[in-house]
Formats: C-alpha cells, structure tokens, sequence
C-alpha cells in the first residue's frame, strides 16, 4: 500500500512540473491563434437583450428595474484584479471583480404597469437596491468604474447622490435600514490613502508549517493571501467605517472606526449594533470567513457594550464540519434586543459519536446574566427561520449520514418544541418548499403566519415536471391546503402577496410565451385538472417584456423518461431542433451533471419543465440546436448507494446512466447512435473524460472545467467523505487521467486559464490533455485567459460557442463512419 501511495504521489508531482513544458507549449499556440466567434445568427442570439433584473417594494406596489450586463469584456477581466482571502476584488472600484449591476433604472408601478426612468449618470449601474418598508424610498448602491456611491431615491423617480458616501460591500451588505426607516447603517470608504505597494522584492519566503492536524475542506484554500504584500492588500480593500446616516437631516455619524468588519446589523428596538470584525494577523491557509474575529453588541455611540465571543483562527475545521464556539449570532426580529446563536455540542466534528450536535442560545440584553440554553439538536442545525408569532422559531436539522431534513417548530418564549415534518432531501415529489415571509413593523423579515397556519412555496417537482405551487400549512395539526398550483401547459410562480386583499404577484410564461409578470387574485375553490383542490386565478398583467429571440420558438421540448437496466427510472429533456421532421434520425448532443442519491426513489425523479421560455446563456450547448443537432438536456446522471461508498462504482453508474439514455434516443428515432457527443462542465466535465474512457457510445466529447485526477483532492470531492488513504482505489477508478490512453475518441478540453477552484485547478486539463495526447488520442486544449471555473468574458463565450461548433461539426455531426465500424454495428 505504501508503495502504491508513493508511486500515486510522485505520478501527482511529476505531472505538476511536467506542467510547465505544457505551458509552454500552450505559449506557442497562442502565438499562432487569435479569438474566434461563431456564425451571425449565433451572435445574435447570445446578444440578445435580456429580460430586466427586477426588484420588489415590500408593500408590493413598485417594482425597480434594470437592465442586466451579463458579459464584461476580456480587457476588463484582464484589468487589475486581487485575490484576498477568498474573494476576487476589483481594486478600482473596490467590488467584487468581474460583477456587475443593471444599467437604466426605472420605476414601474404594479397596479397599471406605468414605468419612471431614474435619473443617474450615464454608464453608472445599480449593483443594490435597499427600500424602506413602506415602500415609498430607498438606497441605492450606485456603481462607477473607480467607486460604489450612496443614492437615495423614492417612487416619483427622484434620485439624488450622498456626498461623500463611498461604500465598501465586500463581505456584507453595505446599507442597513434602521427600524424607524429613517437611518441608515453604512459601510463607509474613506480617507484610507493610496494603496500598499508591492515591494521589489518579497519580504520573505512563503512558508506553511503544521504538526499533528487535520484534514479541512478545500472550499476554504481559493484565492488565499500568499505573501505578506496580500496582507497589506486584504486589510486596505475590506477596510471601511460604519456611520449612521440620517436621511431626514441628512447627518452622518461615525460609530465604528476603520476596520474589517465583515457584518454589522442593528437591534429591532434600534439600541445597539451588533458587530463582528477580523483579527489580524491574517492566515495564508484559510479563507477571510474562517479568520479571528470578534462579536461585541455596541450602543449607537460605538461604545462596547457586551462581548459575545473571541473566535480564534478556525484553520482547523473538519471537512463538512463547523466552527466550535458561537455560529451565525443574529438578533431576534419579534424581540426588542435578544440574541440567538447556534454552537456545535460535537466540536465540530460530523462524525463524533454524540447524543446531540448543536444547541441554540439565547442572550437578552442588557447581557448582565449568563446566556441560555433553548434547544438541543440531534443533528446539524442548517437554518433557523422566526415566525411572525413572538416566540415561533422553525429550526431546519439535517442528517448526514441519510441525507434527510428534519423540521422542527419550537416556541422559545414557552419552552415547547415538537417535530413538524421530515423527508428525505433529495425527494422533489414530496418537498413542502419553504415558508413566504412578511416584513414587521421594525423591518425585519419573519414567516407569514395567518390564522394558525404557514404558508409555503415550493417548486412542485412532479412526474410530468416542476409545477410550482403555494399551500397553507397549519401548525396544530399539519393539515396542507393548497391554494396555487402552476398550470400543465405553463411554467407559473407565485412572487408574493400584493397590497389588496386576495391578489398576488405571480411570474407566468409557457415555451411560447415570454415571462412576465402579473397581478393576480383568488377567486373560489376549485378542482384542477389533476383532480386536486385548488383556488381559480384571474389575472392582469403588469409588465409587457417582449421575446428578444423568436427564432427559439421553434424548438420543441419534451420529458422522456425511461429506465436504466437495474429498473431505476431515468429522464432527460428532448430538445428538438427548429424544422424537425419526425422519425428523422440526426446528431445529438448529450448534456448531464452527476448527482449523488441515496435510494432509486429519489434518483429518478423528474427534474425541471418542458414549459420554460428557452433563453440560452453563455456557452450553452444548447446552440446545437441551431445547427440540426438534437439535445438531450438535463440527462439524468444518478449515483446510487450509501454516501460513504457510492464512489465505489462510480464508473459504472456513469456508463450505465449513459447507456439507458442513448438507448431511449436511438429508441425513438431521433438519435443517429453513430453521431452521439457528450459535453459537461466542472463534475460533468469528469463525467465526459470518463465515458470516453470506458465507453464506446459517443463519438465525441467536450469536457470543460473538469477534475481529472482526483489523487490532487486526498481529503475527499463532491460527496465522497473518505480520504485518498482510506479509498485509494475509487480516487483512481474515477480519475481519468490515470485511464488516458484508453480514450479513443476525440476529446475538447477546455479550461479558464486561472480556475481558483481547488478541485478544479487549470492543471488538472494541461496533464489531462498531455496524457491522452501523449498516449495517441485525439485531444485539442483550449485555455481561457484570465477565466475563473466559469466562462465570462464576451470574447472567451464567443469563442468557446465557435471551438465547440467546430469540433462536433468535425468529429459528431460530419464525422466518416469507417468500414469497421460499419460491420460492428451490424453485428450487434
């Protein structure tokens, strides 16, 4: 076994520093290549105008729209960029790098649909929106290329600048509405001077040093601060003051001097802030939220009032595990000035043998007495929501080891506590959703509780596809009465209720029918035409969006379902292309991501509608259908078994999963099974490596942003829990790399060129590439500069839209069918 670790680690390195001959190569390609677009009607389509952004007043009365910029250009994501403790900044404007906001703001009002542009300064984006509770004001976070601005605006389309409002939102919001909706709490820039500069020469060696510790997650080693440089560079960007603004006298007041304060919120009295902020020194192992901080309740002065906690350096925390000591402290919204926090009962540790892993406190101010204990939970605490009713918290508990969701109803001011429901957390059949909220008088946010009853809104996963729906749940005796239900032949949401009695706001469109929104009322009860209870709907609408991309309507979109050969049920979405004729057999494209289940039940069921509007995004595969391919979309990928295990056989669920749906498409007719390729992304991307790998179903593959070595992540990826050391044999099954020389169809490897996701890094393609490369196969790299795990630049989608095209047109779609293959297949 030590022989074979070894033999592992030194193949991991060796394909490190063979890395850097790769790189050089890739130079030299670059030299001879420049950026490539796809055809016209292509162009047109991904530049389409998008549907706006929209935000909603809390009386639902005005919306606020914009237009979204969804494709920052290369130059701009080739600008400066920082990597601070987990986070890309943007060091101009002090954003997060690459986001943006929505350009040309207006007002719409809900009850006839008129709209009032807002008044600021050309090329200016709206990143936030922040209103008041009665709806008639709000803050806007105003983004410039050097700077984020403070605007106040209300609904006559008065908009006006804060002068000398520079506002920091890296790591929490940056305005706060005080509970008497006339303050504002502020992350303020200002008069920090110019920014650390980078030495000539470091300061020092970068070193990492441990004894005796244990494994952590990789989701806390991306874009960590390396040098002591970073150091300067993370306390300069995340550095702000808090101020209080008056926006009726339009006096500000300093509370909280400069520091990183990474959350800050206000009690619902209005008395006292409750504060955390970062500790230096900052580790190099761990990311920002993982830092030393401090939470200290202050008054409105900025005077300490109470400590709540000293947390230290949490750089030791288990994978899947959580900091010990006090976790997400919050104030309670229907008391004046109480704390709830939770904290683990297991040190962290989610596999510690314990009774119970986590117990809410409580703590009242003025914090003179020690805080109290209220529940203890058999399993980890995921979320706790507050009821409109003064003590009603509703606690959401989850089972690792079954993957099941435990909800719980307590009454904190009376001591009772009771189990409402549970369910496995994979099951979209039977999922409840999650509760509608309402705002109180105070501003905060708590669940909508009418005559003893919850309301909640799900996705209503079902056989023939999601059909979203409202119910009214009542807390004694957990009796469900359903009140909206989406319609068979759209694809219906409810938003939220509306001002008048008996109307809501609701989202409809069907595959022919641009989304919009509506207002709409309950009229009586009927019978659906499931048969099921329900509440007739009219309805009127309030915006009028327009189809930016007709040409998509002609695609026709299907659920199939069918089986895998052990009887687990399967389904894909059918994409059609435009002008399809029937029992016409043409090239397909199969799009999938593998998915982790605990029990068939779950893992066949349906996912998503054939009701959608299709808008397509981004390098989407879905553009084949432009070019006669068939899609089959959402391709269901299950992996089946114990969650400590299901790695085991990984590879041939994978080949299995792929072979039912291919059957099902060559079945119908519709797929030429000599002109199938397959393509995913990230996880998918392994998915497509392995096929080829250890399939012969599809001609080709593109593989995009994947993980193909999985030696590189030795304390466990996506579910698996088990180390390299203790499965060593299902890293390596499931690592393509180390099968290389067996993928005998051509393969498209493209990766962003700075992937700071750490399962994911761009290595991963450039020894993935040189493997199959070098064993004889056919396998082009691609490499996206300045590109993180996702593609956004408007060059980098274009051209990966055109590398794509070209090579299933090559190897899928125009591909020569030799004499051999000829006679393998008339001989099966």
């Amino acid at each position: 076994m030590k022989k074979t670790l070894i033999t592992l680690l030194f193949f991991s390195f060796t394909c490190l520093i063979h890395n850097q001959n790769i790189a050089a190569q890739g130079k030299m390609e670059e030299n001879t290549n420049t950026w490539k677009s796809p055809d016209d009607d292509i162009l047109k389509i991904l530049h389409a105008p998008q549907l706006p952004r929209t935000s909603t007043s809390p009386p639902r009365t005005h919306m606020l729209l914009t237009d979204p910029i969804i494709y920052p250009t290369l130059s701009e994501l080739a600008g400066p960029m920082l990597k601070l403790a987990g986070t890309r900044v943007n060091p101009k404007n002090n954003y997060y790098h690459g986001r943006h906001g929505g350009t040309s703001p207006r007002i719409l009002t809900i009850k006839d649909g008129k709209t009032i542009p807002l008044n600021i300064p050309e090329g200016a984006e709206v990143m936030s929106t922040y209103w008041t509770k009665d709806g008639q004001r709000f803050a806007l976070s105003v983004g410039f290329e050097d700077r984020i601005e403070l605007w106040m605006g209300d609904i006559t389309g008065k908009v006006e600048k804060v002068p000398n409002m520079v506002l920091n939102p890296i790591m929490d919001q940056a305005v706060k509405w005080f509970p008497d909706q006339e303050k504002i709490l502020v992350r303020r820039i200002k008069d920090r001077g110019a920014p650390p500069q980078k030495p000539t020469m470091p300061k020092g060696p970068k070193i990492l040093e441990d004894a005796g510790a244990s494994a952590r997650s990789t989701y806390e080693s991306r874009n960590l601060l390396v040098t002591a440089h970073d150091d300067e560079l993370f306390s300069y960007y995340t550095q702000c003051e808090l101020v209080i603004y008056d926006t009726k006298t339009k006096k500000s007041k300093v509370v909280g001097p400069a520091a990183s304060y990474i959350y800050g919120n206000v009690s619902p009295d209005g008395n006292y802030l409750l504060i955390e902020r970062l500790k230096a020194p900052w580790s190099h192992e761990v990311a920002w939220w993982r830092f030393a901080n401090d939470i200290e309740v202050w008054d409105l002065d900025g005077k300490l009032v109470k400590t709540v906690v000293n947390q230290p350096l949490a750089n030791e925390v288990p994978v899947h595990g959580v900091i010990t000591g006090p976790r997400y402290v919050s104030w309670q919204p229907t008391a004046p000035h109480t704390l709830f926090w939770r904290e683990a009962l297991d040190g962290g540790d989610p596999v510690a043998e314990v009774e119970f892993r986590d117990k809410l406190m409580r703590w009242e101010a003025p914090f003179n007495k020690k805080p109290e204990e209220v529940f203890k939970a058999e399993h980890r605490i995921q979320n706790t929501l507050w009821g409109q009713d003064d003590g009603m918290l509703m606690v959401y508990q989850r089972e690792r080891m079954k993957r099941w969701r435990y909800v719980w109803l307590l009454d904190v001011d009376k001591g009772t506590s009771k189990l409402w429901f549970d369910l496995d957390e994979n099951d979209r059949y039977n999922d409840p959703g999650y509760p509608l909220f309402t705002q109180m008088d105070n501003g905060k946010y708590v669940i909508k509780v009418e005559d003893g009853s919850i309301y909640f809104r799900g996705r209503g996963g079902s056989k023939e596809g999601d059909r979203p729906f409202v119910d009214k749940r009542n807390i004694e005796t957990g009796k469900v009465e359903r009140i909206f239900r989406c319609e068979k032949d759209k694809y219906e949401y409810f938003v939220d209720f509306a001002e008048e009695p008996n109307t809501f706001i609701m989202s409809s469109e069907s595959s022919s029918t641009v989304p919009n929104f509506y207002l709409a009322k309950f009229g009586e009860t009927i019978k659906a035409d499931d048969g099921e209870a329900t509440k007739k709907i009219t309805k009127k609408p309030i915006t009028k969006f327009v189809d930016p991309s007709p040409e998509l309507r002609q695609v026709e979109n299907k659920i199939i379902k069918y089986k895998r050969d052990d009887g687990v049920e399967l389904s894909f979405q059918l994409l059609l292309p435009p002008g399809y004729k029937e029992g016409t057999k043409v090239p397909t494209v199969v799009y999938a991501y593998p998915l982790e289940y605990g029990g068939a039940k779950t893992a066949g069921q349906v996912r998503g509608s054939s009701n959608r509007f299709m808008r397509i995004y981004g390098a989407s595969h879905k553009y084949f259908l432009m070019r006669g391919y068939a899609v089959l979309d959402n391709t269901a990928m299950p992996m089946i078994g114990d969650p400590e295990t299901v790695y085991d056989t990984f590879v041939p669920q994978l080949v299995a999963d792929a072979e039912a749906a291919v059957a099902k498409a060559v079945d119908m007719g519709i797929a030429d099974p000599d002109r199938i390729g397959i393509i995913g992304h990230s996880h998918g991307g392994l998915m497509v490596a392995n096929l080829l790998a250890h399939s012969d179903l599809f001609c080709a593959g593109i593989a995009r942003s994947g993980s193909y070595n999985k030696t590189n992540q030795p304390y466990g990826f996506q579910g698996e829990r088990r180390s390299l050391f203790e499965a060593t044999k299902s890293y390596i099954d499931c690592s393509p790399t180390f099968f290389a020389d067996k993928v005998n169809e051509p393969i498209l490897i493209i990766h962003g060129d700075d992937d700071s996701n750490p399962g994911t890094l761009t290595f991963q393609s450039e020894v993935f590439y040189e493997a199959v490369r070098g064993s004889g196969g056919t396998a082009r790299l691609v490499l996206l500069p300045f590109e993180d795990h996702g593609y956004r630049a408007k060059e980098s989608i274009e051209h990966v839209l055109w590398e794509q095209m070209n090579w299933f047109d090559k190897y899928v779609k125009n591909r020569e069918i030799t004499e051999d293959k000829k006679v393998e297949k008339s001989e099966e």
